[in-house]
């Protein structure tokens, strides 16, 4: 395994401060880039999407809770599989009552959606002893119009903003391999204002790192994530490929 230099503390010091200009520098970046997340516009929804909770049919305003803001997490969840997916399962194992508690604290509700019939996502939710509230929209568009479920025989498909012909030329139609109808992740950010509902917000792809905790610590450490395409090559004795399941 490649191990970092060592060097003594002063210069390790001195190396360490450098470092910290620069993450002072993201910090502050990010900062305004939050804030130009903040003033984007936001889209009105017409459309009277129906769900299936625990407890019986919901509409999109009732996953709000009463709350001001709602995330959404697009989990994966293909009506024909049995489980859900590993890598949405790897999010949703971090997803404690503490968290929860935090966002009700600051008028938001989180929940998780999946195409999959409520009764698959109750017995695989209970297998996993998670507690957040998780609901079917198995029979509507909402995946569809959320592009986060792509079958050409249903709507053109897009995934990140980008049509299947702009991925094929920016290299990355990986997100369309596979027979359709396809499942990708992602989260979305709905806000009200009374009865009506925006869309504020959504992000697809590795945007959804930041929502998890394990990459974050992760990335704080000599070793890293430890996966094929970090650098510095040969810190991992067996690299992982960046598949975010956790499952080795």
């Amino acid at each position: 395994m490649s191990l970092p230099q060592v060097v003594s503390r002063d210069e390790w010091l001195v190396a360490r401060k450098k470092l910290l200009a620069e993450e002072k520098a993201m910090t502050r970046a990010r900062d305004a880039l939050s804030t130009k997340r903040r003033e984007l516009p936001m889209v009105k929804i017409d459309k009277d999407y129906m769900f299936e909770g625990p407890h019986g049919t919901a509409s999109l305003l009732d996953l709000f809770d009463g709350r001001r803001q709602l995330i959404v997490q697009h989990f994966m969840f293909d009506p024909r599989w049995e489980d859900g997916c590993p890598s949405c399962s790897a999010a949703a194992d971090e997803f404690s009552d503490g968290l929860l508690e935090h966002l009700h604290t600051r008028d938001t509700t989180f929940a998780a959606v999946s195409r999959a019939p409520i009764d698959k996502i109750e017995r695989y939710k209970a297998r996993k002893g998670w507690t957040f509230p998780w609901y079917s929209s198995y029979g509507s568009d909402f995946y569809y119009d959320f592009h986060v479920t792509m079958d050409e025989t249903v709507a053109p498909i897009e995934y990140n903003y980008r049509t299947k012909t702009e991925h094929e030329q920016a290299g990355t139609s990986h997100y369309f391999e596979g027979q359709q109808p396809i499942e990708e992740p992602g989260f979305s950010c709905f806000l009200r204002d009374g009865d009506d509902i925006f869309h504020t917000y959504s992000m697809y792809g590795r945007g959804a790192e930041w929502l998890g905790g394990s990459y974050a610590f992760l990335d704080l450490t000599a070793l890293g994530r430890q996966e094929e395409w970090e650098e510095p090559k040969g810190r991992a004795a067996d690299p992982r490929g960046a598949v975010p399941d956790f499952s080795a």
